[in-house]
């Protein structure tokens, strides 16, 4: 698993989707974030989601049908590294690549921009990782049924911007339809967007949310699970 691990670390870092991943949120933060009032508490969590979304639904659904189309994984299954290890490295590595990018988009905006951070380290740490447990199911479950790697992204692209648009990430949900407003707040990345911008105006998380997220995270995977294919 170690050796594994190093392997997929240097294909990681040369993958330039990892490099996007990290660079357009970042990019957004700072661009908007010329326009903020010190101690906003809209911005960071908005680039926060967005960086979650762009490696659950583009990065990690994208490698993994890549693997499959290759007969990376078809080829692994008649050696002692097990498939499933190379799965389990893959998620891990896409983990550390969102807590990397998150790490540094707070950051920025806290020394740069001015930003609010949150005091509710606690309720942070929960609202992130059950909302980063949604998305990654969301892109494993593209990763199971996708053909290949060009089909993983245009299908991770394409549930990307509209996910994007009913969470409020590209306008805000005051200028929305109602209905579609409402819509988008039971969405995997519009739960995850609400949440943290509770939490980050220090406020508690609602637990229908949480629920939400923690469903999507649970029911997806198993869904991801009774389809996946290694070859």
């Amino acid at each position: 698993m170690k050796k594994l691990a190093v392997v997929e670390v240097k294909l990681l870092t040369r993958e330039p989707g990892a490099i996007f991943a990290l660079l357009i949120p970042l990019f957004i933060l700072v661009v908007f974030g010329s326009s903020i009032e010190p101690g906003d508490t809209v911005l960071l969590p908005m680039a926060l989601a967005i960086a979650v979304g762009l490696v659950g639904l583009y990065l990690l659904p994208t490698t993994l049908a890549t693997y499959r189309e290759r007969g990376i994984l078809r080829r692994m299954s008649t050696t002692p590294v097990r498939p499933a290890n190379l799965l389990a490295v893959q998620v891990a590595l896409q983990l550390v690549l969102t807590l990397t990018t998150c790490a540094l988009l707070i950051a920025v905006a806290g020394t740069v921009l001015d930003a609010h951070l949150p005091t509710a380290v606690g309720s942070v740490a929960v609202t992130f990782l059950l909302g980063t447990g949604a998305m990654f199911a969301v892109g494993l479950l593209i990763a199971a049924l996708a053909r290949n790697g060009r089909t993983a992204n245009g299908v991770g692209v394409l549930l990307y911007f509209p996910m994007a648009y009913l969470a409020g990430l590209m306008q805000p949900t005051s200028q929305m339809p109602r209905l579609l407003a409402r819509i988008g707040e039971y969405t995997p990345l519009g739960a995850f967007r609400q949440g943290m911008h509770q939490v980050w105006a220090d406020g508690t998380p609602n637990p229908v949310l949480l629920g939400v997220l923690a469903a999507y995270a649970v029911a997806i995977s198993a869904v991801a699970a009774r389809f996946f294919r290694w070859e």
